[in-house]
């Protein structure tokens, strides 16, 4: 993912101001990440990512060593969501339409 482009999907919180929130917040843990515009306290389908850059700005090895490209970010966080493990906040970004499955 590139500096602009959105983790949390439900407050339209991009890397770089989750980045720059903690360089000059310096939050002493990952949950209070969540003062940057609410990010993580929607869905929920944020917050690995959010710990993998707080674990980041400690210096520490974070959970999720990889980042996805921003489609398969959103195509992850609908399919979390269909799954019905989380629910976006009100003015969330919407859910990609559904792929239809070919007749069997």
């Amino acid at each position: 993912m590139q500096l602009d482009d959105t983790v949390c999907y439900c407050f339209h919180i991009t890397k770089r101001k989750v980045l720059n929130f903690i360089r000059l917040h310096q939050p002493r843990v990952a949950s209070q990440v969540a003062e940057c515009g609410g990010a993580g306290t929607g869905c929920g389908w944020c917050v690995p990512y959010l710990k993998r850059y707080f674990a980041e700005s400690q210096g520490r090895e974070p959970e999720i060593t990889s980042e996805p490209t921003p489609e398969t970010y959103a195509a992850g966080r609908a399919a979390y969501i269909r799954a019905g493990k989380g629910k976006p906040a009100a003015g969330a970004i919407p859910l990609p339409p559904e792929k239809e499955r070919p007749a069997e």
